[in-house]
């Protein structure tokens, strides 16, 4: 396995929609907080679309941490609306989940839907 840290800036890309369904909040505490869907293996591409998704239900998203083995480039940094969001990535995390951090929310943990499923 290589991971490769992109730090170029790409080009801006159209944002789709993002792809997500989150757990009501009645739901046990320490589970999935939802499961997230990208639509391609491209970070720069997808996280756009997700952090600002979550912006707005959330509160601003400033951290993000996959783990390697699913992701074939990762970047240090992606900008998403005005501000810019650190993704990191450990070997010992859930290499199906995503964490996001915000400073005035916490910590959520989507499951991630690999983007060749099928609907």
């Amino acid at each position: 396995m290589t991971t490769t840290l992109d730090r170029v800036a790409q080009p801006a890309v159209a944002l789709r929609p993002a792809r997500l369904s989150l757990t009501p909040k009645t739901a046990l505490a320490g589970r999935l907080d939802g499961a997230w869907w990208p639509y391609s293996r491209d970070l720069e591409a997808e996280l756009p679309a997700l952090a600002a998704t979550l912006d707005e239900t959330w509160g601003r998203i400033t951290r993000v941490s996959v783990n390697p083995s699913r992701w074939p480039v990762i970047p240090r940094k992606v900008a998403v609306a005005g501000h810019l969001l650190h993704v990191g990535w450990f070997t010992e995390q859930d290499p199906d989940k995503l964490i996001l951090l915000s400073y005035t929310v916490g910590r959520w943990d989507l499951l991630v839907i690999p983007p060749e499923t099928e609907p």
